[in-house]
């Protein structure tokens, strides 16, 4: 199994590329901004294909660069039904200060091609069994990714894709607009605190961690399990 992870050029969101071997399809998660470049090497590093794009949520900073990836080779991004509109308008969910920042600055197009994730499905893509778990609170349509780790540089069982959802420590913000703080403690609870806890997640920001090490120090997960409420998250866009 082959992983591949780099930091977009902006706000540090971590694109993924997912395959089964070099030299075969592949699967892109969420292209951030600025990446088409390191893209590019990665996918001609390792003689690969991609097959489809996969968005953990809408949100501008892991969604920007999905039209062109997904025009160039004529393949579909995958998005929950409830952050789709994000991809006509990703305005819809940033507040009025990143609002001005990006404002008539940054061109953006919507993919062609878009396919609607649903919660407990699992996509058969680029040889990979992908359990879509849906995870709102960063977003109304935030998701997990889940495929078996076997193979992979972790020798996990399973691998979890968390984008905004989880990190090393934190949790995503919930203060945007389409954010909801019950409805995050809700997915860490249903979503997050049942996997195995040799899961190793790969988050939309920051290192990579395991289900294990975020339930014994990760205050919100810690917080699900009945201690007290800690601050505010401020990681994601």
């Amino acid at each position: 199994m082959l992983v591949a992870g780099f930091p977009a050029d902006a706000f540090g969101t971590n694109c993924y590329v997912v395959a089964t071997a070099p030299g075969e399809q592949c699967v892109v998660v969420d292209p951030g901004i600025g990446v088409l470049d390191r893209l590019d090497e990665v996918l001609a590093e390792h003689r690969l294909h991609p097959a489809a794009v996969l968005l953990t949520h809408g949100h501008l900073d892991h969604t920007f660069s999905v039209a062109p990836v997904c025009g160039a080779r004529g393949i579909a991004a995958y998005v929950h039904p409830e952050d789709r509109e994000l991809l006509a308008d990703p305005s819809k969910a940033l507040s009025m200060d990143l609002t001005a920042l990006f404002g008539g600055r940054l061109p953006y197009a919507e993919p062609d091609d878009v396919a609607e994730l649903t919660d407990g499905a699992t996509l058969s893509l680029a040889g990979l069994e992908i359990t879509v778990d849906h995870a709102p609170g960063h977003t109304g349509g935030s998701v997990l990714f889940r495929m078996p780790g076997a193979g992979s540089p972790w020798e996990a069982d399973e691998i979890c894709l968390s984008g905004d959802v989880l990190f090393a420590g934190s949790i995503g913000r919930t203060d945007l607009p389409g954010g909801s703080m019950p409805r995050m403690l809700a997915s860490l609870r249903e979503k997050v605190l049942p996997l195995a806890d040799d899961t190793v997640v790969l988050p939309g920001h920051g290192p990579a961690t395991t289900i294990g090490r975020e339930r014994a120090t990760n205050p919100y997960l810690v917080e699900v399990a009945g201690s007290a409420r800690p601050a505010a998250p401020t990681r994601g866009l």
